[in-house]
């Protein structure tokens, strides 16, 4: 049998970097802490022996991304460079920035976009009322997909077959009383949200904090995002987010499907 030919761009097990995987990993362990860090506690949480966690920080620190004062280590500012390299590049986060912009304007209040990262949502672009900061997720912002509205909204996107089994795969823990975590109960939650296009989430994120989000789909009908508007629980009701939010959010989604490649 003829083996079928390999795409020059499909990765071989050969191409693999095992360095440079270790040293992404070991960067990406800064972001799960607040202050600079020990090698100890570095290495720990990177999953990597101490010494090659010691030669990987030295690299870094080589480099201008790491900063240290001989005993605890901190990334620079030169860290930003690789998501700034995301931001530019990455086409939805173009064409839909002015659309959240809208809809924060409209709606007074923060509007974001989030994609689906594993089993985690990531939050790459917002929109807000006033150029002042007013709460809500930042940019990078990482939420479980299983309890927020955009999760909800992209794990839709799979078929019942692969939604189940992801679903009783993934770690689902209550983040809040309301969390719901039964892995029968979030999928006729998600498929029911699939059906009628959006999903409102209340409180099982957050403890104050409701959202409700719509998919955005590419040209061809594939949903690659979601855009939601969050708000606390004191100032907007479930009912309002639908009357007021929804037709908004609907709309603009609406308004960049044949943009998307």
């Amino acid at each position: 049998m003829v083996k079928p030919k390999r795409s020059e761009s499909e990765p071989r097990t050969t191409d693999f970097v095992e360095s440079l995987d270790r040293g992404l990993r070991l960067l990406q362990v800064f972001g799960e802490r607040s202050s600079p860090m020990r090698l100890s506690e570095i290495a720990a949480l990177a999953g990597l022996p101490r010494a090659t966690a010691r030669r990987i920080l030295f690299t870094l620190q080589h480099g201008g991304y790491v900063s240290s004062d001989g005993k605890l280590f901190a990334p620079t500012p030169r860290v930003l460079t690789l998501a700034v390299a995301y931001l530019r590049s990455n086409q939805m986060v173009a064409v839909l920035q002015p659309v959240l912009d809208k809809i924060a304007s409209a709606a007074h209040e923060i509007s974001s976009l989030a994609v689906l990262d594993g089993d985690e949502v990531v939050f790459i672009a917002r929109g807000s009322p006033t150029r002042i900061f007013t709460g809500g997720v930042d940019i990078g912002y990482r939420l479980p997909a299983f309890c927020t509205a955009v999760g909800r909204v992209l794990l839709g996107r799979l078929g019942d077959a692969e939604l189940k089994a992801r679903l009783s795969a993934i770690k689902r823990e209550a983040l809040t009383p309301q969390t719901v975590t039964d892995p029968k109960r979030l999928l006729s939650a998600i498929t029911a949200d699939r059906g009628r296009g959006y999903s409102l989430v209340d409180r099982e994120a957050e403890p104050h904090f409701r959202s409700i989000a719509v998919p955005v789909k590419r040209y061809d009908g594939i949903i690659v995002a979601a855009i939601n508007i969050g708000t606390h629980v004191d100032r907007i009701s479930t009912d309002e987010m639908q009357e007021r939010f929804l037709p908004l959010l609907r709309e603009q989604a609406g308004k960049v499907m044949a943009t998307l490649l």
